[in-house]
């Protein structure tokens, strides 16, 4: 089933990173979904947008693919601007309100979505090792990948949004491999495009 998808490019070149890695998995998303005959609209945040045009974008898409590199444990700099620019311009179109009312202000936070049915999905490069979010021992404690990206998945959420399987490139600086991590991530979008809840 042909879906609309939204690729957002959240690379920015910045001190040794130059967002190459970023640039060939937003190109292999761009060139697989095309080829599965997705509609396929992009933003490269870096470049320029305009947050009305940006809401636009979102009310016409069906599915959100964010493409970025991880900046001191979450999401870089541009793209926070970019959620709190754009989802701000889509209030009364994105969201209604904060989902509670006058008369029950201690319930229902977060459900006042007006996007229910969208889906959005992570495309992340991180120079740490898959065992840093996998091992009970390590960093992050085994708590695993969405965890360490609790507030953006929720920040989607309070838009009425649900998310597909988070894709994570490892070891990007240390040991970069980006033809495995261009196969590896084409077969994701296989698994995730032809899922029926995709």
């Amino acid at each position: 089933m042909s879906r609309k998808i939204l690729l957002i490019n959240g690379k920015k070149s910045f001190a040794h990173s130059h967002g190459r890695y970023n640039d060939t998995l937003h190109d292999t998303a761009l060139f697989f979904l095309t080829g599965q005959n997705h509609q396929i609209k992009t933003t490269f945040i870096d470049g320029g947008y305009d947050a009305e045009e940006e809401v636009e974008k979102w009310l016409w898409a069906d599915t959100i693919i964010y493409q970025m590199p991880c900046w001191w444990m979450g999401i870089p700099w541009i793209v926070k601007r970019y959620i709190d620019e754009v989802f701000t311009e889509g209030h009364g179109r994105l969201y209604a309100n904060d989902g509670r009312s006058r008369s029950a202000p201690e319930r229902h936070y977060g459900s006042g979505g007006l996007i229910q049915g969208k889906q959005y999905m992570i495309s992340v490069t991180w120079n740490a090792p898959e065992s840093a979010f996998t091992d009970p021992d390590d960093f992050f404690e085994g708590k695993g990948l969405d965890a360490v990206y609790y507030s953006f998945h929720k920040a989607h959420e309070f838009l009425g949004m649900t998310h597909l399987p988070s894709f994570i490139c490892n070891d990007v600086i240390k040991e970069p491999n980006p033809e495995r991590d261009v196969e590896r991530y084409t077969e994701h979008l296989k698994t995730v495009f032809s899922s029926p809840s995709a």
